[in-house]
Formats: structure tokens, sequence, C-alpha cells
């Protein structure tokens, strides 16, 4: 007799809990909205291991290749925490320490015995999302129907890390279907922010952006087809990176609707710090992943495009364009002030700002809603019926069955006016460019109009969407937190239209104080390194880029 779905759901959440060690596991009831000091009060573990889980991923590499740290003794404190940030925000779906552990040893012996690294993440523990493939482990990516299936092979970029020396120790929580931003799915429920737990951790790398944010993990790895690695970064105060298509490995990953070419999915770090960015995208880049993915270009990492901007830095300043609303829908007062911090920042350090008029975002938002119905839900919706779970209600305004499928020339009149609407917007970028007489190095702009959302209030992707419909590079960079005493309700606000009006009414000035805001800085396409280097920048202004 075979088991109903949520017998199946149970299961896993059972064995997921059952992965803890007994020595891991939270004794009593946790008080309080947030749970970010948790760690340190805990007994759980000792200054040692609070001291690397609050470590850059730079740092601890540093030191493992030089002795000073075990691999073993790294992995335990990410263990650690990441045993309690599950326990307390519901953000793995695997967890597998006893594994973890195993590879650290061998790391551990391979550098005692030959004097040299694996690579240059040695001995580094990384999180991932439920998206990857590990073999011998489930991932069963939110669907119910998934969970039980053992991954019989790695994703190209799982087998690329472990090159470089990387230790896995846990995946983390998606969203059914991982079509929306925020993370809830039937087989654990929802992830909720460790800053506060009435707030999302955003999707659908919600799990990763949760773990990180409380430094149970160090480095995760997301993925974004909408905003999936930025909002989580964004929601969690964490630097995101959504690299355009084709720099970084995708192939044999997990996914929804496989074969979807329009608007493709991309895979990204989610990081405390650029430095640690830098370094998980250059020891992927320096694996050659273009080897073994076709659809990766072989560009390896460019130093002089990101010393280009540095010199900038050094001898005259940034051009850089800025833009508060989409036209769209007008972000809330914390994100507004956000961008305000931002370019006030910019200016006294002498870098050049100008308004950038967001070019068409209205059509390009309503054609990428489009892309992602346009099999009518029919890819979700068979999954969800070979359990017989139902669907979360977040992704309603997405994907439903009631949507029509689009037919093969339909769907080439979709990708002739996506390609229109890139060189079109490249052509304004140039257009600027000769108003202004020199090169433009980014543009500024919100991710979401809200900072980190109540739970089941996110509406609006566009400010993500574009950025995934041009395929430009994208880099969040944490800014600061709401505040009610400054971020005021604008009393007699004519919303723009109905999304609008919906987003605006859901502004509280008490329930939002506290939630991180940030922004993205855009660039180009496949312009990754200049645009870290331009978020390194803005960091460094803010200080925020060693911010834990």
């Amino acid at each position: 007799m075979s088991r109903s779905w949520e017998e199946t759901a149970e299961d896993k959440k059972f064995r997921i809990a059952a992965s803890i060690p007994e020595e891991w596991r939270i004794k009593g009831d946790i008080l309080g909205d947030s749970v970010m000091e948790y760690p340190s009060i805990s007994g759980i573990m000792d200054d040692v291991e609070l001291s690397i889980t609050e470590s850059s991923a730079v740092d601890l590499v540093a030191k493992m290749a030089a002795g000073q740290l075990t691999s073993v003794a790294v992995t335990t404190a990410f263990c650690k925490r990441a045993a309690m940030a599950h326990q307390l925000v519901n953000c793995a779906l695997e967890f597998f320490p006893d594994i973890a552990l195993a590879r650290a040893r061998e790391l551990d012996d391979h550098l005692k015995t030959t004097g040299k690294v694996v690579g240059s993440l040695h001995g580094l523990p990384i999180s991932l999302k439920d998206q990857f493939r590990i073999k011998g482990i489930e991932t069963s990516m939110g669907y119910v129907s998934w969970v039980g299936e053992r991954d019989k092979t790695n994703s190209v970029l799982v087998d690329l890390l472990l090159k470089a020396g990387a230790v896995f120790y846990v995946k983390t929580s998606v969203p059914q279907s991982l079509m929306v931003c925020e993370t809830i799915n039937n087989i654990i429920g929802r992830t909720v922010n460790p800053r506060n737990k009435n707030w999302s951790c955003g999707g659908s790398s919600g799990g990763e952006g949760a773990i990180v944010g409380f430094r149970g993990g160090i480095i995760g790895v997301g993925t974004d087809i909408g905003g999936s690695i930025r909002v989580p970064s964004a929601f969690n105060f964490l630097y995101g990176l959504r690299p355009s298509h084709g720099r970084l490995p995708y192939a044999k990953m997990a996914n929804s609707m496989e074969g979807q070419e329009t608007v493709h999915s991309v895979c990204g770090p989610l990081t405390h710090s650029v430095a640690d960015m830098r370094l998980f995208v250059t020891s992927v880049l320096n694996e050659e992943p273009w080897k073994y993915d076709s659809k990766v270009i072989p560009m390896p990492w460019r130093q002089p495009e990101e010393d280009a901007i540095k010199a900038k830095i050094a001898s005259g300043g940034l051009t850089i364009g800025f833009f508060s609303s989409d036209g769209n829908v007008l972000p809330h007062p914390p994100v507004l002030r956000g961008i305000d911090i931002v370019t006030s920042k910019l200016k006294s350090a002498g870098h050049d700002l100008f308004p950038w008029d967001p070019y068409k975002h209205d059509f390009a938002v309503d054609l990428i809603n489009g892309i992602y119905a346009s099999d009518g839900g029919t890819d979700v919706f068979d999954t969800l019926k070979e359990s017989g779970e139902p669907a979360i209600p977040n992704f309603a305004d997405l994907i439903n069955p009631s949507l029509s499928k689009i037919d093969v020339n339909e769907l080439w009149s979709v990708n002739l006016k996506k390609w229109n609407f890139q060189i079109e917007y490249l052509e304004q970028l140039r257009l600027a460019e000769e108003t202004l007489g020199k090169e433009i190095d980014a543009l500024v702009m919100p991710i979401t109009p809200t900072a980190a959302i109540r739970h089941n209030q996110f509406k609006y992707y566009g400010y993500q969407s574009v950025i995934n419909l041009l395929d430009f590079t994208s880099v969040v960079v944490p800014v600061t937190f709401a505040d009610q005493n400054i971020d005021k309700k604008v009393d007699q606000y004519t919303p723009l239209n109905k999304m609008d009006e919906k987003v605006q009414a859901e502004y509280n000035p008490a329930a939002y104080h506290g939630a991180p805001i940030a922004i993205q800085v855009v660039g180009r396409r496949l312009t990754e390194e200049r645009i870290m280097a331009v978020a390194e920048e803005i960091g460094r202004l803010l200080g925020n880029e060693t911010t834990p």
C-alpha cells in the first residue's frame, strides 16, 4: 500500500531531525523573534568554534593551508551551527555531518602527507541549495514526489567544487517548484528569517539565505531565474552574485521546467563579503568548467577587468547610473532610503552619479511573466499530481493551471521580443555614454520594493526579473536596516496601479523595524569582475564589507 504525501513528508522531516546528533540538539523553548545571538549562549559551541564560524572564507582557507586550522575543526564548527540553524529557522532538506567529517579527515590527511592543498577551497565547508545533486544524497527540491530518490551522479558544479577542496554538509530548503521568492513547501514547511521569524528569508534560495545569514554557512550556493539568489541575499544582509548565463556551470542540476531556454537560471554564491565571493568564483573558474558544461563560455577570471575598476576608483571615480523606482511599483520608504544612502556615499567619495531612466521595464515585466507561465503550469502541476500534494498558494500569480500554453510560433515571437529588448537596452546605455562622454561602470537600483518582507506578502518580482531577461550581471550589497522612526509611511499616496496598491498597503513601519535593506549593482552581460569590484567599493564606503 502506497503512503500518502503527508506520510512521505513526515518521514522526511523525521530523518532530517534524526541526522542531528543528540549533543547538538536544542533543549527548551527559544523565546523572541530573533535567533541571531543563540549560538553564543547555547553551550553547544565553544569560543574557538564560534570564532571559526564568524571568520571569512578567505581567512579560513589560508589558515587551513598553513596548518593553523584543520578541516575537521572548521567543518565541525559549521555543522554545529547549521544544526542549530535548522532547529531554529527550519532551513535544511538534507544534513549529513558524518559524510562531511569523513571528507574533512581525508583532506587533513592529504595535507599532512603531501604538504599540499587539494585546491583553493581546501577544507572549506560549503552549503548547497537543494537543487544541486550529490551522489548518494536525496534532491527533493521541495516536491514530495521526489522524496526518497537518491542521486546517482553529481551536478557539474559539485564535482568542480570537490576538485577545489570543498566539503559539503547540508542542502537547504527551497519553495515548492522554486518559482517564488519565499521559501515554503509541503515537506518541512516554512523557512523563516533568523533576524526575525516574522519575516521571510526570501526565495527560492531561501534556505541558503537563512543558513548563511545565521553563519551556519560561510559560502552558500544558490540559483537565480527571477531573483532567487538576490532576494535571499537582500533579506539576510548578505552579498549575492547573479552572474550572466554561461559564466558558471549549471549542468546536471535538478530543476522545474527543464528545457526552458528563453530565460536561463544561473547559479552563484551568497556570502558575507565580495572577497569571499571572489574566492568562490575564481576557484570554480580555475577548474575550467567549460570543459564539463557545454553552455559555459571559455572565459577564465579576467584580472584586468577588475583592475580597470580599481584604477578608476583610485584616479577619479566611477560613473554610475541609479534609479529608485521602475515606474511600475514604488519601493517602500526603507528601500528608498537605502538607495539614497548608497548614492550619497558614492557622491561624497567623488564618484559621478546620474539618474538612469529604466527603459521599458513595464514591458519587460509582462514579457518575462509570460515566459515563466509559457507551459501553462504543466511541468509543475504534473509533478504535484505524482504525490497528490497541494500547490503552495504563493505561486498562484505566476503559475497556475488555468493559464494557456503557448505554441512554438508564439515562443519564437517571445524569443525575438526578448532579443530586441536586450539590444534596445544596450542602445540606451550607449546613448547615455555618448551624452556623458565616458563609460558607464554600473547601475544601482532596488532588488525588491520592500525590506525583508512579512510572510506570504511577496507580490512584485519586476526589480529582479528584468535583470534576468537582460541577462545582466548583478551583485547584491547589504546597506542598512529599516527604522520605524525614520521610514514613515507616505500619506495620501496615489498608487501607480493595482500591484503598486497591494505593495504599498503592506507597509507597516513597526512591523518592518530592523529589517535588512539592500541594493543591487548591475552591469552589462558577463561583467562579473567589474561589478564585483564596484560592489566591493560600495560595501567599503558603507562599512558593510566585513560586517558579520
